[in-house]
């Protein structure tokens, strides 16, 4: 599989994220069929346009520093608690 299809992958899954949730960006790998690929969606994140990038967070439930400042007030808007740098979602 050529890194154009796993960004496409990446693209896939993120916009897939329900709104109002997040997941980490291990769990973006795995969805998108690189398991360990978690840099690598950062990677791709970074060239993608469109995409809900706000909803993946680290593995730990935080937000990574460089990104608190853009990332918080989205997850925020989308009703989600954030203290600090943690993500506090509700599980229904």
């Amino acid at each position: 599989m050529g890194s154009s299809s796993f960004v496409e992958l990446v693209a896939s899954v993120v916009r897939a994220i329900p709104k109002g949730t997040t997941l980490s960006y291990a769990g973006v790998a795995l969805r998108a069929n690189k398991p360990g690929g978690a840099r690598q969606v950062v990677k791709a994140l970074h060239a993608l346009t469109g995409v809900p990038w706000w909803r993946v967070i680290k593995s730990d439930g935080t937000i990574a520093k460089e990104m608190v400042g853009k990332q918080a007030p989205r997850l925020r808007k989308e009703g989600l608690l954030v203290v600090g740098r943690r993500v506090k979602q509700s599980r229904p």
